[in-house]
């Protein structure tokens, strides 16, 4: 379970290092932070997958991404006395992406690029450095791998460092080039657990949606992210995994329903029973906030649950009576997986308030920047270039 995030110089998070818990709730008005946040978890995950140039390239470049306010914000600006205004950077400009988990912690800071004419991908951002450790923030003792520049230097068996790699590229990450059973075990295990790591947001349920035709269907234990393979994965819930908790979740929702998987010719396709109808509705049929809820428990009732589950405005296209039943569905996956939640409905944040052992965080701009009150911030150290 991670217990900690940490981001830094990323829009308007500027530096915000969070606890998390086994259900933690993200709040706050619009245009607050909350999607910054989602995007900046999305981000390192990116990194176990090799893709997180690619994906900061998506939103624009690096400088795009980054904080634009000054590095520092004084008091005397916070209070107005003197006007917002950048001074001379004592840091590098940078963006820091961070966990910690029950077992290790990594971090990863990247750069703006060298100038450079030999290559057509300038624009590129550079990783500058990363870090791996043993614990719930780095230290100088517990370090697991460090990667400068173009090296990586790892912990031998002997309790010793050793170099293992002297040319790895900018855009190369140590999570992806120096993760292997002979030289850094750790490693990989870190990495394959990132990229476990599950991401839902804003399922489509447009007339042209996925979901909404019947598919090839196969064994299908984790939902894609765009809930192509609704049948298969509900079907899969109903043969594999827990089936009576997924006839509950349906009937909570809507009273005296149930879902139907039928099968011709290799195709599955999905309707739905409904209490007072004479004939299932197939997806094509049902409205949107329906199918979003049909995708959403396939989503979390997975029967190969991952060890971090993060959901982006779930309650979007639901009606507010669904969403007291959104929250116990939620609630009951945080059994078998770690859940943030992204929302600003406040009905939903009012059930998930509820909840023993659920943490809030509301998240508020001061000056253009995301700051969380009420928040014990745990301690971090990022690595150094």
């Amino acid at each position: 379970m991670l217990i900690t995030f940490a981001v830094a110089g990323y829009r308007s998070l500027r530096d915000l290092v969070i606890p998390l818990e086994r259900l933690t709730l993200v709040t706050g008005e619009n245009g607050s932070g909350k999607s910054s946040l989602y995007r900046s978890i999305r981000l390192l995950a990116d990194v176990a997958q090799g893709r997180v140039i690619a994906a900061l390239a998506r939103e624009g470049g690096l400088q795009s991404t980054l904080w634009a306010g000054p590095e520092q914000v004084s008091r005397r600006m916070l209070s107005g006395e003197v006007p917002v205004e950048g001074t001379r950077r004592d840091g590098p400009i940078a963006l820091k992406l961070g966990f910690a988990d029950q077992d290790y912690g990594y971090a990863i800071d990247l750069g703006l690029p060298i100038p450079d004419s030999r290559t057509a991908f300038g624009r590129d951002p550079m990783i500058k450095c990363e870090a791996a450790w043993i614990g719930e923030f780095l230290k100088r003792s517990n370090v697991l791998a460090q990667r400068t520049g173009p090296s990586v230097t790892v912990m031998a068996q002997d309790g010793g460092r050793k170099t293992v790699i002297t040319d790895l590229a900018s855009f190369d990450s140590m999570m992806t080039h120096a993760a292997d059973p002979e030289h850094m075990l750790e490693l990989l295990v870190m990495r394959e657990r990132m990229k476990s790591w599950r991401f839902y947001d804003h399922f489509r349920t447009d007339t042209d949606a996925p979901a909404r035709r019947a598919q090839i269907g196969t064994r299908t234990p984790v939902l894609a992210p765009d809930g192509h393979d609704l049948p298969s994965a509900i079907q899969t819930i109903l043969e594999i995994g827990d089936g009576r908790l997924l006839a509950a979740s349906i009937d909570d929702a809507f009273p005296g329903s149930e879902v139907i998987v039928s099968e011709t010719d290799g195709l599955f396709e999905l309707s739905m029973l409904q209490r007072g109808l004479l004939r299932p509705l197939k997806t094509a049929e049902l409205s949107d906030g329906t199918l979003r809820y049909l995708l959403l428990v396939a989503a979390l009732l997975s029967p190969r649950p991952s060890s971090l589950l993060v959901l982006n405005e779930p309650e979007t296209s639901l009606h507010p009576d669904l969403l007291p039943a959104l929250a116990r569905l939620i609630t009951a996956a945080s059994q078998r997986s770690q859940v943030i939640v992204v929302s600003h409905a406040q009905t939903l944040v009012d059930e998930l308030s509820k909840v023993a052992g659920c943490s809030v965080l509301k998240l508020h701009k001061v000056l253009g920047e995301t700051k969380i009150d009420d928040m014990a911030t745990p301690k971090w150290v990022w690595p150094k270039r």
